[in-house]
């Protein structure tokens, strides 16, 4: 079944190479969406895909990239809508 995630990654997570590892890693789940950084030094992840791939994607989240340091994550499931074609790095 397909869904939506919005995800909020709390930590050391800007400058660490994250949205390029979460970028890599959506693609290797077959996941579309975007990952962002906010200007409060979180990170911002909208993915779409697979429950099971979500959940994979929210697993790696917690190891992200190796000079991360997670804290915590917010989870929101949506409803699957389609709106992405991709998973890209947002600016």
């Amino acid at each position: 079944m397909h869904k939506k995630i919005v995800l909020e990654i709390i930590g050391k997570v800007q400058g660490v190479l994250y949205r390029v590892n979460t970028m890599n890693k959506a693609k290797e789940l077959n996941l579309t969406g975007y990952v962002k950084n906010n200007k409060d030094g979180t990170v911002e992840i909208i993915a779409e895909g697979e429950e099971n791939n979500l959940k994979n994607l929210i697993i790696w989240c917690y190891q992200g990239s190796p000079n991360a340091n997670v804290e915590k994550i917010k989870e929101n499931w949506e409803n699957y809508i389609g709106d992405f074609n991709s998973f890209e790095i947002k600016h």
